[in-house]
């Protein structure tokens, strides 16, 4: 029997994978549509090998919704190597006018063959399940601050302000406005506002109970909230989506994931920064800056780093941007598996 190897591309699709079997030499052994079934999607693969011939199966499906489960299922039914492909980077790489399923299995394949395929982690399943309810409250969240994006609207366009000392969205500020004076149509549209804008409440209420009872026991979740600004909601959500400190090489890698870094822009003999870099995970980089506000606020380090950066220009959000990232690559080496467990 001879051992051999084959590089392995998968379109993935709802419906169907478009499955490209390549050798070692680059010669495509396969390259056809098949049901999204991993059975058929192994039946495809195996055909390709000689009765003869035995070997090691890498595969590259490029990240996607669904992607990861079907990664998952390939390794648990089989002995194959599947790996989750960078989409972005990949559709960099591609540089190909024609677009079609054929096409994009092909560069899969070929990519993992030559080992230049940008890898993206696999979260285990429940890292996965502990992400979806952490991105089901963040929609939550947006959807409840809509409604009094549009209640505050309605009291504009009405000219209707609250008496001197009243805070927005307080117990006071609430009962003030459900006993104010309006006609019907507005009063109306209030009481619809207020009582979508309860129902929401309530179900980030349910949502955030869940997540509480998930990580009840979770030591990085423990350790976090220990540090000072960062609260149970902010814990969870960095475990979530940063999930172990230790699988970044660097606190500069860990703070690009997370967003939180410039982007640099240069050419020739002019340089300059353009903002946050556009890449990272957009959820994660909004509560790190909220948490960097917090840090500014009540912690007397950051205060100071933050007034620091402001004297020498810097505007305010420049400022709290530079506090994330900083504080991010100081919580790098504090948050390290050998960290955690001496805490």
């Amino acid at each position: 029997m001879s051992n051999v190897t084959r590089f392995v591309g998968l379109d993935y699709h709802l419906d169907s994978v478009q499955v490209c079997v390549m050798d070692a030499s680059g010669q495509v052994l396969r390259n056809r549509k098949v049901a999204n079934d991993t059975a058929e999607i192994r039946q495809a693969v195996c055909g390709t090998f000689r009765l003869d011939e035995q070997g090691r199966v890498l595969a590259a499906v490029e990240s996607c919704a669904g992607a990861a489960h079907l990664a998952e299922e390939l390794m648990q039914d089989t002995t194959w190597t599947v790996t989750l492909a960078h989409p972005g980077i990949v559709s960099r790489m591609k540089q190909n006018p024609d677009k079609s399923d054929h096409a994009d299995s092909f560069i899969l394949a070929d990519l993992m063959r030559l080992g230049y395929l940008p890898k993206v982690w696999l979260a285990p399943e429940e890292i996965r399940q502990l992400r979806s309810l952490v991105r089901y409250r963040a929609q939550l969240v947006k959807q409840r601050t809509r409604v009094k994006l549009r209640v505050r609207a309605m009291l504009r366009e009405r000219r209707l302000k609250a008496p001197e000392g009243l805070r927005g969205w307080t117990v006071g500020w609430l009962s003030w406005l459900k006993q104010l004076e309006m006609d019907e149509i507005s009063a109306f549209l209030r009481d619809e506002h207020l009582e979508e804008m309860g129902r929401l409440s309530q179900k980030i209420t349910a949502v955030e109970k869940k997540l509480k009872a998930l990580t009840a026991d979770d030591a990085m979740v423990k350790k976090l909230q220990q540090l000072e600004g960062i609260g149970v909601i902010t814990a969870i959500t960095m475990r979530a989506e940063i999930v172990r400190f230790d699988r970044f090489d660097s606190g500069k890698q860990l703070s690009r994931y997370c967003g939180v870094t410039p982007r640099n822009a240069s050419s020739g003999q002019k340089q300059s920064d353009a903002g946050l870099i556009k890449a990272g995970n957009p959820g994660l980089r909004v509560v790190l800056i909220q948490a960097a506000q917090r840090l500014i606020n009540y912690s007397a380090r950051w205060h100071a780093f933050a007034d620091r950066l402001k004297g020498q220009g810097k505007p305010h959000n420049v400022a709290v941007a530079a506090v994330a990232n900083r504080w991010l690559r100081c919580l790098y080496h504090q948050m390290q598996p050998d960290q955690l467990v001496a805490a």
